[in-house]
């Protein structure tokens, strides 16, 4: 992350795509802010300032470009890796919440007065939660009005505003241009099919290298039927979204990935588009991580091998926890199973299924009162997983993207037959917690002897200080290793 003007405007210069998300480029001259990698002039040092949120350049009277698309980007890889309030309630307005429980919603997720919240946001990033959603609705009307033939009245609901005057009145403020003059001037872009109702395909920006291969077989490997679908290339799985139920379907293509979504409400895009971002890790930053655990010699040969990994996310914090119980000190083959069968006996079906689409994950409340009549196993793990979905379902512990890290490993710790492995897992995977390294799991510490790195729990945990601040993706490098079959000699 570039922090230092001179080495972002070293960055413009080289129209450097890498740091395109990170930051934003405002030029004085001709009043716009733009990505890192814009083609145009690189503007005179003097004429240049830069910006942490495009809502901090509109504030301060900037528009968007019309030529480099500075919101048709990866999001910035820092509201993972800060921890703080503001990476807290970045992720959260990313997510809608704004959207759907104004301020006041944003502010009580947090623990935090609305005043406090305005203060420090507008201290680190220039802007408040109101400017901050209100960027982030324009940035994604934009994309929809560019990359699909959604209406401009299905656009305007889709990106969270209340109106379609309120959307005209903000794309004019933001882009000093009108929706329909937007298409107009995408015309030479590829087009895609009128969707049917309800249905929406859009592009997925992702930072390169991007190891779709390894992440979307790390969730084929986990995916249960009737919920999830993994084949030839593709992930598609059913959501639990505020307004509905809805079902998305992602595909690897060349610099961004092909996303189709059917959703109950169209309200409900942003959400989604959010919550998949997180599940895929589109936004993190292959090249500072690559650097870091590469210069590890031992670690080195598999990140050359696979540069570009990714962290899988989460799309629900209830089911990513449950999960997790569920896998606990079993094969992920078995846990797989056993979710399945969960998900058959307690899962809410779809009234309109989406081919192999059919189920929703259960809601915690339902595990929490039926749970014991479809688990198997351990009584004492049936108990913790009906325990934590009852304080999920009664609001004990919520389970959302702004959480703290450190909180939520010792809410979760609280609760009988949850352990540091358990805890570690759900933030890495729920909060995107970059640097999480599992040193309870024999598997990782089998991957770690694997590439000559120390296999004892100190050992390794001193070793992996080096990795920090990703440990997280070092973590899925010993994995990696570790389910590689051995290879024996004649």
């Amino acid at each position: 992350m570039l922090k230092d003007p001179e080495q972002r405007y070293r960055a413009v210069a080289a129209r450097d795509s890498r740091f395109d998300g990170q930051f934003i480029l405002a030029v004085r001259t001709t009043g716009i802010y733009c990505r890192p990698s814009c083609p145009a002039s690189t503007p005179k040092r003097r004429n240049v300032e830069f910006f942490a949120t495009a809502a901090a350049a509109q504030i301060a009277g900037y528009r968007a470009c019309r030529r480099c698309l500075p919101d048709a980007v990866p999001g910035s890889p820092e509201w993972n890796l800060r921890a703080d309030l503001a990476g807290r309630a970045m992720r959260l307005i990313s997510d809608g919440v704004v959207e759907r429980d104004g301020v006041t919603g944003l502010a009580r997720r947090l623990g935090y007065s609305e005043r406090h919240l305005t203060r420090v946001l507008t201290t680190e990033l220039g802007a408040g939660p109101l400017a901050l959603a209100r960027a982030h609705r324009a940035h994604s009307a934009r994309l929809l009005i560019e990359t699909t033939s959604l209406s401009v009245a299905d656009i305007a609901f889709a990106a969270g505003f209340a109106s379609v005057r309120q959307f005209n009145d903000t794309i004019r403020a933001v882009f000093a241009t009108t929706p329909t003059q937007l298409r107009i001037a995408a015309k030479r872009s590829p087009r895609v099919p009128v969707p049917a109702p309800g249905r929406v395909t859009l592009r997925l920006a992702v930072r390169e290298p991007f190891d779709a291969d390894g992440v979307l077989a790390f969730l084929a490997a986990r995916s249960v039927s009737g919920v999830e679908v993994a084949e030839q290339g593709c992930y598609a799985r059913t959501l639990r979204l505020a307004n509905g139920p809805a079902t998305a379907s992602v595909r690897p293509a060349t610099g961004h990935l092909e996303c189709t979504l059917r959703l109950t409400d169209m309200r409900d895009l942003g959400s989604a588009v959010s919550r998949l971002r997180r599940l895929l890790d589109l936004d993190a930053d292959p090249a500072a991580i690559d650097e870091v655990l590469g210069a590890d010699p031992d670690l080195a040969p598999s990140v050359a091998m696979t540069p570009g990994i990714r962290v899988p996310g989460s799309v629900d914090g209830a089911e990513t926890v449950v999960r997790a119980l569920l896998g606990q000190q079993v094969t992920v083959a078995a846990a797989r199973t056993a979710a399945r069968r969960l998900a058959d006996a307690l899962g809410e079906r779809l009234g309109n299924p989406d081919g192999d689409l059919t189920t929703l994950f259960p809601t915690a409340a339902a595990i929490a009162d039926h749970g014991h009549e479809v688990l198997t196993g351990p009584a004492r793990r049936i108990e913790t997983i009906r325990t934590v979905c009852a304080a999920i379902a009664d609001g004990d512990l919520d389970l959302h993207v702004g959480a703290d890290a450190e909180t939520l490993r010792t809410k979760l710790t609280s609760f009988t037959g949850i352990g540091p492995w358990t805890a570690g897992y759900v933030t890495m995977r729920l909060l995107g917690d970059p640097d999480v390294l599992l040193l309870q799991d024999i598997a990782l510490r089998t991957g770690a002897g694997r590439l000559g790195l120390p296999s004892t729990v100190d050992a390794l945990s001193e070793r992996g200080r080096a990795w920090r601040p990703w440990r997280s993706y070092a973590g899925m490098h010993l994995w990696r290793a570790a389910a590689k079959p051995i290879e024996r000699t004649p």
